[in-house]
């Protein structure tokens, strides 16, 4: 359940971080187009090296949605569909006011208090989906990347396995410490939102069911005493709604810091008739700087290598 009082007043607050990253890194950043080629998904593919089925090589530097742009399209129809359909007509205090128990309502309230728990369950499906996504945890890498200053990086690779090398990292180890950590003295209420809604022990204890919702609070099973990240014994309703509102608002100002990025470079394309020149650093065959030109299409909002004929 949502409450559009919260989520008016969390975007009101996270909305001139966002404004505050992209003029930070259009200062920072190494070469002009580099903050593009986060929109772009810019990533390196080693399968093209694999394939036999093409008339002439093809360079594994490419850019587009790839298998997780598309992953990512499909949870964002989901996401906004939850949204759409399940915003509250009540301000949260006057929600909470309506379930007060009393005994004359009990019947009332426990339907009430029912109902949330089955769309807090829902809603912590949305949460995997935000935290689990390769392309929220990619982007978010190159932004804080290029905040500090260094290049786009091609080479980027989320790591799958514990043997896996030249990985940047796991996904739990780049949001806290190659994400949110750069933002900490940068932008430090980017940094708290990071701190506010992403939790390691949260994530695990719904990817493996393992909590248990008791009255209005959720029981986590994976506490551990021994480990510094799982800590948490107990989650309130009211955390919970606090904890995903911000997430919700990190997510949907991250969809329109990446639609900015497309518009006013899409502005910069139509006053250089409509090619943008980019950086490639490039690891393949050799590691070497490349510079190549794309081409954008004002018709539909979109870049090629090439352009149409």
């Amino acid at each position: 359940m949502l409450f559009k009082d919260i989520l008016d007043a969390k975007y009101k607050e996270l909305r001139p971080q966002f404004e505050q990253l992209y003029q930070l890194i259009l200062t920072k950043q190494t070469h002009d187009s580099d903050l593009l080629l986060v929109h772009l998904n810019a990533f390196y593919n080693p399968e093209v090296h694999t394939w036999d089925n093409l008339n002439e090589k093809m360079s594994p530097y490419m850019f587009g949605p790839n298998h997780e742009g598309h992953s990512e399209h499909t949870h964002h129809d989901f996401i906004g569909q939850y949204v759409k359909h399940n915003m509250s007509n009540k301000a949260l205090p006057d929600y909470l006011k309506n379930i007060e128990y009393s005994e004359e309502r009990g019947q009332e309230i426990d339907v009430l208090n029912f109902d949330e728990s089955i769309s807090i369950q829902t809603e912590m499906l949305i949460y995997l989906k935000i935290w689990e996504s390769d392309t929220f945890i990619k982007k978010f890498f190159q932004l804080a990347n290029l905040l500090e200053g260094n290049v786009y990086d091609w080479h980027y690779k989320l790591m799958t396995t514990s043997r896996e090398k030249g990985a940047t990292g796991s996904r739990d180890v780049i949001i806290r410490n190659k994400i949110r950590d750069r933002f900490k003295n940068v932008i430090p209420r980017l940094y708290d939102a990071f701190k506010n809604t992403y939790n390691f022990q949260i994530r695990n204890s719904i990817a493996h069911s393992q909590y248990s919702i008791l009255g209005r609070h959720i029981q986590l099973n994976n506490y551990v005493k021994e480990d510094p990240y799982s800590q948490l014994r107990v989650q309130s309703f009211e955390d919970w709604i606090d904890r995903f509102h911000e997430t919700l608002v990190l997510y949907t100002l991250y969809h329109e810091f990446l639609g900015s990025i497309n518009n006013n470079y899409g502005i910069v394309a139509s006053q250089m008739g409509d090619v943008v020149p980019i950086r490639i650093s490039r690891k393949d065959p050799v590691e070497e700087t490349e510079y190549r030109e794309i081409h954008y299409r004002d018709f539909f909002k979109d870049w090629g290598w090439y352009p149409d004929k």
